[in-house]
């Protein structure tokens, strides 16, 4: 029996690139003398990845002693237009959550900053049905260690991660958790565990046997 699925968040609950470019853009334009020329396209192949090395690229030429300044303004910039322009979840999310809520206990762990999973269940109808969660700006660790540190807080033995990249299949291989690669994200897993095209199918996968 399932203690809980843990699930990333972009790529696998919304895609929220669009507008976290328009954030970074703006801190780029505002903060310094590079280009804002970023788009949600760059932002697919950099999500996933923890906040210090999206850093490195975004700030590319930039002391690497000012990123997390300037990382700081671009995460409260972030999480502030999130709630003035709140990201739409991908289909079948709510459906699929409300189901899996009556089986088991449903966590989310991302590489994102404070405030950012907060901003999802505050303006989406997830909440209810969210029992914890974790990122990696709670921990400053990478999402292996992220991982671990939600399932001893919750108690958790049996779990399966929900992700999209293969930075989440490296951190739940390094977890020793199973992963269920969300085909329609931002990546490709030649391997993973599960395989799923659309959010409802996490409701016929042989884990519920």
């Amino acid at each position: 029996m399932l203690d809980g699925l843990i699930f990333d968040v972009d790529g696998t609950l919304w895609d929220s690139t669009d507008l976290v470019a328009k954030a970074w853009n703006y801190v780029l334009e505002t903060e310094t003398t590079l280009p804002a020329n970023i788009t949600g396209e760059l932002l697919k192949t950099l999500f996933g990845k923890p906040m210090d090395e999206i850093c490195l690229k975004i700030f590319k030429g930039i002391p690497v002693s000012e990123h997390p300044h300037l990382g700081d303004i671009c995460f409260q910039k972030e999480n502030q237009l999130l709630y003035q322009d709140p990201v739409p979840l991908y289909p079948q999310i709510l459906e699929t959550f409300q189901e899996l809520s009556t089986r088991c206990p449903l966590f989310i762990v991302s590489n994102c900053q404070k405030g950012y999973i907060e901003a999802l269940l505050d303006t989406t109808p997830l909440k209810p049905y969210v029992t914890g969660h974790l990122c990696y700006g709670d921990t400053n660790c990478q999402k292996d260690v992220t991982i671990r540190r939600l399932m001893e807080q919750y108690g958790l033995k049996k779990v399966f991660y929900v992700g999209d990249t293969q930075g989440d299949a490296d951190a739940c291989n390094k977890a020793d958790v199973p992963f269920i690669l969300a085909d329609y994200g931002f990546g490709n897993v030649p391997d993973p565990a599960y395989r799923i095209r659309e959010p409802k199918e996490l409701l016929t996968l042989p884990i519920w046997k």
